[in-house]
């Protein structure tokens, strides 16, 4: 199956990293390459990142003949070690487009889609915890918690007794056997507000993936890996990767924490970099082109 993944606010992404052909950038969720290839025409070395070995090849194919270009089969959130072992001392930009590939829900193997009946999987590395391991071994309450936490699913209770009653009889196998169970968990007017699984689908894959600590320590070590102006950019899919990002990019930005009563500053904070801009969603064209897009949304920060 080709490797096919349209890259939302791609214009605004590429701008966001203020490219010149002097900036060593990390592309730490390089996929199908749409983003790298961009980048590789004119900044001075790429490292284009990715977990999943079927992205690798693609990026191999498409991209492993660019002089300036490193295909790194690793986690973004490794982004120290990666540089380091690439001799890099420090990066000036990178890029972190979130969430899942249109070839990973489309790849119905991989078992991140609802709308295809597949093996419950959902790993982006292919290793590790899978779906299958999380609805078939999590006790109801922590199946409760991650659907609600993750998911911001308000029949959480209900769709984790259910999940815990039907695999007594036999485990759960597939996507559309989970579903199935979604769907019998909720009230009839609810089925019609979108598709049913959607949210808990979105918990148990950043449960899998680990999703929401990787970005932290991505941000972490990524800030540490920063040149003086260079730029980290965002692009995130939903409220609880964004909430991460915005919050990071506002204690980056913040001075002084004294109390307005104080005459002088004792805390000493300085902002450690600005926002080149607040944040930046899809256009009406790009959203008419590419549905998937409604809920991204891109932030940047830039490195005093």
């Amino acid at each position: 199956m080709e490797f096919k993944h349209k890259s939302v606010l791609f214009d605004e992404a590429i701008a966001a990293l203020e490219l010149n052909e002097n900036k060593i950038i990390a592309d730490g969720t390089a996929g199908g390459g749409g983003h790298s290839r961009e980048i590789a025409k004119t900044a001075k070395r790429l490292i284009a990142i990715d977990q999943d070995p079927d992205a690798i090849n693609v990026l191999n194919e498409r991209l492993g003949a660019m002089p300036n270009v490193s295909i790194v089969h690793s986690n973004f959130s490794n982004i120290k070690s990666i540089i380091s072992d690439l001799n890099i001392p420090k990066i000036d930009g990178m890029l972190l487009d979130l969430g899942v590939s249109s070839f990973q829900l489309d790849n119905g193997d991989r078992g991140f889609s609802f709308h295809q009946d597949a093996p419950l999987d959902m790993r982006m590395s292919k290793t590790g915890l899978s779906a299958y391991d999380v609805v078939n071994s999590y006790d109801e309450k922590s199946l409760a918690d991650i659907i609600w936490k993750y998911g911001e699913e308000k029949f959480s209770r209900n769709i984790a007794r259910n999940i815990v009653k039907a695999r007594e009889e036999k485990p759960i196998e597939t996507t559309f056997e989970l579903v199935d169970i979604i769907k019998a968990s909720m009230p009839a007017k609810e089925l019609k507000k979108g598709h049913p699984a959607r949210k808990t689908f979105q918990a148990i894959r950043i449960e899998v993936n680990g999703e929401l600590d990787r970005l932290k320590e991505a941000l972490n070590n990524a800030f540490e890996c920063l040149n003086a102006g260079g730029i980290i950019a965002v692009i995130t899919f939903h409220s609880l990767e964004d909430r991460i990002v915005k919050e990071k990019f506002a204690e980056w930005t913040k001075g002084c924490t004294c109390p307005k009563e104080f005459p002088i500053c004792v805390c000493g904070n300085k902002p450690k970099g600005e926002l080149p801009f607040k944040s930046k969603s899809p256009s009406e064209s790009e959203l008419e082109e590419n549905p998937r897009a409604r809920s991204s949304r891109l932030r940047a920060f830039k490195k005093y």
